[in-house]
């Protein structure tokens, strides 16, 4: 349910705005990519945290699933 919602971000809403990603890979990627490694609510959290760090005044670069 989790990774449909993300998908459909990635397909549907995303594609209206400009590419504006601080890190690879983007935070809808790590977002399923966590929850497919943690599970649903270990891996949201991880993701809930990816999208906060995601502002101008934070960090950028590669950012793994850990």
């Amino acid at each position: 349910m989790l990774i449909g919602l993300v998908r459909f971000y990635q397909y549907a809403i995303s594609p209206m705005f400009p590419p504006a990603c601080r890190y690879t890979p983007t935070c809808s990627t790590y977002m399923i990519e966590a929850v497919k490694k943690h599970g649903p609510a270990k891996g949201g959290w991880l993701g809930l945290k990816r999208i906060s760090r995601c502002h101008p005044w934070g960090s950028s670069g590669h950012d793994p699933v850990p």
